[in-house]
């Protein structure tokens, strides 16, 4: 053990070399250790608080198309060397040698100015308190108000039998707020977060007056919206959350086990054009602070910023070392994985359209009708077509150029391809959201942005008769 956590190298290598002495063609050892905690408030009492840890390791070995896997909660040598011994049993060929372990550089991070741990958890509770009281205070048709804090520090290290030995030590806190108004028997709801890969500060320098008024104000302008229509027409998506459409509609089929599988709709057209020459996105793992960062993924590969739509042209797929090298395709730092319990997978960090050069304000000004989505909520995606459905939240009618009524029940229908091909106009306006992602029984945190862009013509479903 090294540091008060992990394994030292010299134990790393005995389990890659016991794992592997029957053959392989790939060995890997994960070790995490994970603390928690989480607070809820409800109707003004503190109704949850919950904190844990969690500290293991798994191993990996592969053999061809053949993954053996298992992990132990013991970071225990004898416990280890038995584990890597059975997955070992029956391995009977691969070409692996192992490989000397050399410590790796990753992204450069940001310092953590306040561990959250040395916070006290009344200071964290009476944070929701705040944001509980200021939110009812904005009028007297709020109903219910549902706050909730958590934090986490992720340390893990990854060795591999190439050599790899990489160690990333991630923390994570985020505030959610969710406030729901009635009038009349119409109910409408406001949700918000504040979430960032770092420390605590981003609670004390955060305007927590201003974040609750934000969500009561979204629930409050909702309760006077009117039917949305229904028909083909331009939207605009708003920065931030609007971005969950590009995450959902076109990232999952650009990761790299969908194009393995060939069930996506993005398979075999690299280099292809896909959308209009000002049009760039990114999935990005490296940048300081984003939801999704790390300084590496889960298999130890440095995390990088990967253009995966390069001035309107598809150039690269998301992968992790399995699926990279059936491919023939560069690593690109997407290898992640929930926890030491399970194998990693293909998987986004923090998706995102690169800005524009014009201002949100001229853009809409600039529309004489569209559809303005605020905010989306749930939908559903088929990777293999592209197809979508989703819910708006939020949502607005522009006329003559200007952001005009609220409307509600609208829907956004659609195809991935379609959408990326439909930009026309794209804002200065950048900003990534928080959230989590599943996939393969798995969660992992992910960062979905924008600016604020316009789609020539997009199916709108709404409830106006």
């Amino acid at each position: 053990m090294t540091a008060g956590w992990g394994l030292d190298a010299d134990l790393l290598g005995r389990v890659l070399e016991r794992v592997l002495r029957r053959g392989g063609d790939f060995a890997e050892v994960f070790v995490e250790d994970k603390s928690s905690l989480s607070l809820r408030l409800e109707e003004a009492r503190v109704e949850s608080v919950s904190s844990g840890e969690d500290r293991g390791a798994s191993i990996r070995l592969v053999r061809g198309d053949r993954t053996s896997f298992g992990y132990t909660d013991s970071l225990g040598e004898e416990d280890l060397l038995r584990l890597a011994e059975e997955l070992s049993a029956g391995a009977g060929n691969g070409s692996a040698s192992l490989q000397k372990l050399e410590a790796r550089r990753g992204a450069s991070f940001v310092v953590v100015h306040t561990r959250p741990s040395e916070v006290q958890t009344a200071a964290k509770a009476a944070v929701l308190r705040q944001v509980d009281e200021t939110a009812r205070a904005v009028s007297g048709e709020i109903r219910q108000v549902a706050s909730g804090y958590s934090e986490s520090r992720q340390r893990v290290q990854i060795a591999n039998s190439e050599g790899t030995l990489a160690e990333d030590d991630r923390t994570r806190v985020v505030l959610s707020l969710t406030v729901v108004a009635q009038r009349d028997g119409t109910i409408q709801t406001g949700y918000e977060t504040l979430a960032q890969h770092g420390g605590y500060e981003l609670i004390q320098d955060a305007d927590l007056g201003a974040f609750a008024q934000k969500a009561a104000n979204k629930a409050i302008t909702m309760l006077g919206a009117r039917p949305a229509p229904t028909g083909h027409m331009p939207v605009v998506l708003a920065n931030g959350f609007g971005g969950v459409l590009f995450h959902e509609a076109c990232g999952h089929g650009l990761e790299a086990d969908f194009i393995v599988k060939r069930t996506s709709i993005w398979q075999g057209r690299q280099g292809e054009r896909v959308a209009e020459p000002f049009v760039t996105a990114y999935d990005d793992g490296a940048t300081p602070g984003m939801w999704g960062s790390a300084a590496f993924d889960d298999e130890g590969t440095p995390s990088e910023r990967t253009p995966v739509v390069e001035h309107g042209i598809l150039t690269t797929y998301l992968t992790d070392i399995l699926r990279g090298r059936r491919l023939g395709q560069r690593l690109t730092g997407n290898g992640r994985r929930q926890s030491f319990r399970h194998l990693p997978y293909p998987r986004m960090t923090n998706t995102y359209f690169a800005p524009g050069t014009i201002t949100a304000k001229a853009l809409i000004e600039s529309t004489p009708r569209a559809f303005y989505a605020k905010s989306l909520s749930g939908g559903q995606v088929d990777p293999a077509t592209g197809d979508f459905v989703f819910g708006v939240s939020e949502g607005y009618l522009i006329e003559d150029g200007k952001i005009g009524p609220a409307v509600k029940g609208a829907t956004l229908i659609g195809n991935g391809a379609e959408v990326l091909s439909a930009i026309d106009a794209i804002a200065d306006d950048l900003d990534v959201k928080a959230g989590m992602c599943g996939k393969e029984g798995q969660s992992v945190p992910v960062g979905t942005g924008q600016p604020t862009l316009r789609l020539r013509e997009l199916t709108v479903g709404g409830t106006s008769v």
